[in-house]
């Protein structure tokens, strides 16, 4: 491909008070504007950030539709932004690019809540701790005691938390309880290379390393009486966030068909402006086996996250002497982002299939959707906004104005403010662990670098990110979750 000459920076202007645009700018190949959604204060963060460049880069794909997207946990990635959102319509010669998703496809988010409260496991805190840290695989390369090959990681890529119900790993509710049922239909396990299957088959139900984690949390306050009542949230309750994806096999498949696009962009006379925007027309046989393989590995991360859950069952069960069942540790929901998923969207009045790619952002959908479960269609959605392992992370519910402003997306986090390398820098000569345990919370890694990596101090405040997403009607405040004890990678 061949890259256009380097434009001037990017400038942004407000639109109103948490919505700013990048103009339209034919000089770049733009052809739809960028949009953000800002505070001034993260407004004023992102001033020559680069992911402002790659907001109006992501402007100039074939077949956008709308805008270029960034949410306000905004920052540099692959191709795209991380927090960036972008529809591109096949009918239009739109396009899909493995940039728009990441490598580590359908990295996601569930919820468990519970009949327990911080008085029952104030107590026990460090044990279940201990016993999560040292029964629940995490850290670089990990595995776990599940392993997959053959058929059974065939049936596993194909159907997702469906095939673990029939093995006896998954409930019925567990299933209905996850976007898309846990399973992006089209998966094409024949398309996922022989090496991301070596790397998947004993990575199964592991957490991984960098900001990945399970947190015991506790229910803090109530914003939406109604909607927490719909997911049978209450304060003082104890809750457990797992934030994990598709391991190695999904960065392989990733790398795998980055590798498989180089020439494919000029094949179709596409030019870029960014390499890492590598791409093809979702109606090209390129576009079409990157799609395959992709639902693939993202049915491999709604499986590892449901292998997640039964492995912190167990832990629950062991330290508590009660059945999971017994503790009421039900799934609330499971989100993906890093995906690209083929849907319909209103534009300009007309119902029109769209390749929705959320990077680092999550679908919001509000209530009356019909890919809503049937609990929570009155309400919406459930949406999960990790914070940070010291302050607290968020539930809300898909927005009144998701659909018409971001198809259906929101933030996926509170978002970094500081790279991995310059948060390790900025922990030297501190105690970390000792920092958290004065919050109240008992921290546990595999190694002093995933402290350091994942301080408070590397990411934005996440109520001030999450205010934005609500005042914009994307995704509305439903609970605010206050960690008790966290397990990193």
């Amino acid at each position: 491909m061949t890259p256009r000459p380097p434009a001037p920076p990017v400038r942004f202007e407000r639109v109103d008070d948490v919505t700013w645009r990048i103009p339209r700018d034919p000089e770049r190949g733009m052809r739809v504007e960028g949009s953000l959604f800002l505070s001034d204060a993260l407004a004023a963060a992102l001033e020559g950030d680069p992911a402002l460049e790659q907001v109006a880069n992501v402007a100039t794909l074939p077949g956008i539709r709308g805008a270029s997207l960034a949410m306000p946990d905004a920052h540099w990635g692959y191709g795209f932004c991380i927090g960036g959102v972008a529809a591109t319509d096949p009918a239009q010669g739109g396009v899909v690019s493995p940039g728009g998703v990441g490598y580590d496809v359908n990295c996601g988010v569930r919820l468990l809540r519970s009949d327990l409260t911080e008085a029952d496991v104030r107590p026990r805190l460090e044990a279940l701790v201990d016993a999560l840290f040292a029964r629940v695989p995490a850290g670089v390369g990990s595995t776990g005691p599940y392993r997959f090959e053959g058929r059974a990681l065939e049936a596993l890529l194909e159907d997702g938390v469906g095939y673990l119900r029939r093995q006896g790993l998954a409930s019925d509710d567990d299933v209905a309880h996850c976007e898309a049922d846990g399973r992006l239909e089209g998966a094409r396990p024949d398309l996922v290379s022989e090496t991301a299957r070596r790397r998947g088959a004993d990575q199964c139900g592991t957490v991984g390393s960098g900001n990945h984690f399970v947190e015991v949390q506790v229910v803090e306050r109530i914003e939406d009486p109604v909607a927490a009542s719909a997911f049978a949230l209450a304060v003082g309750q104890v809750t457990v966030l797992i934030h994990s994806g598709s391991r190695g096999l999904g960065y392989q498949v990733c790398d795998d068909y980055l590798t498989a696009f180089q020439g494919v962009p000029e094949r179709y006379g596409i030019e870029l402006p960014d390499r890492q925007l590598a791409c093809a027309p979702v109606r090209s046989p390129e576009g079409a086996a990157y799609l395959g393989a992709m639902r693939a590995a993202a049915n491999f991360g709604f499986a590892n996250r449901q292998l997640l859950t039964q492995q912190v069952r167990e832990v629950f069960e062991d330290v508590f002497e009660r059945p999971w069942s017994r503790l009421g540790l039900e799934l609330v929901y499971d989100v993906a982002h890093n995906v690209a998923k083929e849907e319909v969207h209103d534009v300009d009045g007309v119902a029109t299939p769209l390749c929705v790619h959320r990077k680092g952002a999550t679908r919001a959908y509000p209530a009356g959707h019909p890919e809503v479960p049937d609990a929570y269609r009155a309400v919406g959605q459930p949406v999960f906004v990790p914070g940070d392992m010291g302050r607290a992370s968020w539930v809300l519910v898909g927005g009144p104005r998701s659909m018409e402003r971001s198809f259906g997306s929101a933030c996926h986090g509170a978002g970094r403010t500081l790279s991995r390398s310059a948060a390790v820098k900025a922990a030297r000569g501190r105690d970390l662990r000792a920092e958290l345990a004065a919050r109240g919370v008992v921290a546990r890694a595999h190694g002093p670098r995933g402290f350091a990596e994942e301080q408070p101090d590397a990411y934005k405040d996440v109520d001030a990110v999450v205010d934005v997403v609500h005042r914009a009607g994307l995704a509305t405040r439903v609970a605010r979750l206050r960690p008790l004890g966290v397990v990193k990678g």
